[in-house]
């Protein structure tokens, strides 16, 4: 943490700062832990990207969803002061049953359309969020289609994966055909993202919600590993899957595989191209 975000903080906090830890961070920007001298401690993060979102966000989960997520004690936009949570990222079957316990009650928050009040963040990138009454026009627009142009236009998507993303995007009303409501969620659920304790999640960070078809957050829970067996029972004994999730979830795959493809660059051509020859395209 630089000198002059240690004086920002210490101004914020009105004492001085007396030990800095360096935290992981996620993919954007850095983050610390901040003890201060008043025995305070506090999690500070910096990046490039407007933290204004970030924080509002969080803000919203924490107010409209009733998720366990950090409050937001202080922010500008190149400067986050968040309430510190102890906690690892260990993910055992106690753990998957709580996670499924509190997406399922998230996801009971719901709205009259697909989208979100403003536009959010995954990772360095947009989420746009205009509203919209169809599902399938919303992911196919404002998801893939988007991040499929993005990419393109960054040099990173080769043309013929964009073409064979194309012609899904034109089925997808007949794929994604299972009336969802439009549900709160949190965006970003992976093991970096959670802090427990091993038996509970105490704390969720790093959000990119809208309203969404829920499937989109089970689709990539379950792709990054922290929703198995022992989460899937539970949620479904709790919120229901509706048939054809199995199918689906590949079609909600792309969209992280390009946001990955998008940040990390070729390696995720390859997982991209099998998806998309696992449903056809």
């Amino acid at each position: 943490m630089d000198e002059s975000t240690t004086a920002a903080v210490a101004d914020w906090a009105g004492c001085s700062v007396t030990t800095v830890t360096e935290l992981d961070g996620g993919q954007v920007g850095s983050v610390h832990r901040v003890d201060l001298a008043d025995g305070r401690r506090v999690v500070v993060k910096t990046a490039e990207t407007d933290l204004r979102t970030e924080a509002k966000m969080l803000a919203h989960l924490r107010s409209v969803g009733e998720l366990r997520v950090p409050e937001v004690y202080h922010v500008t936009p190149d400067l986050l002061v968040l309430e510190f949570v102890a906690g690892g990222s260990t993910i055992s079957p106690a753990v998957e049953r709580d996670l499924a316990e509190r997406l399922a009650a998230l996801h009971a928050t719901d709205a009259d359309r697909f989208g979100f009040p403003f536009d959010t963040l995954t990772g360095a990138y947009c989420q746009p969020n205009p509203w919209r009454d169809d599902w399938a026009t919303f992911f196919g627009e404002e998801r893939l289609s988007h991040a499929a142009t993005r990419a393109r236009e960054e040099g990173v998507l080769p043309a013929h994966l964009g073409e064979r993303l194309t012609t899904l995007g034109d089925d997808l009303p007949g794929m994604l055909a299972h009336d969802p409501t439009p549900s709160l969620v949190h965006g970003d659920v992976w093991s970096a993202n959670l802090l427990t304790d091993g038996e509970t999640v105490r704390a969720f960070l790093d959000p990119a919600c809208y309203y969404a078809d829920p499937e989109v957050e089970l689709a990539y829970a379950e792709w990054t590993g922290v929703a198995g067996d022992a989460f899937f029972e539970r949620y479904r004994a709790v919120a229901g899957v509706a048939p054809g999730y199995d199918e689906r979830r590949h079609v909600y795959r792309l969209y992280p595989l390009l946001t990955h493809v998008r940040h990390f660059g070729e390696a995720y051509l390859e997982p991209l191209d099998e998806t998309l020859e696992t449903l056809g395209y």
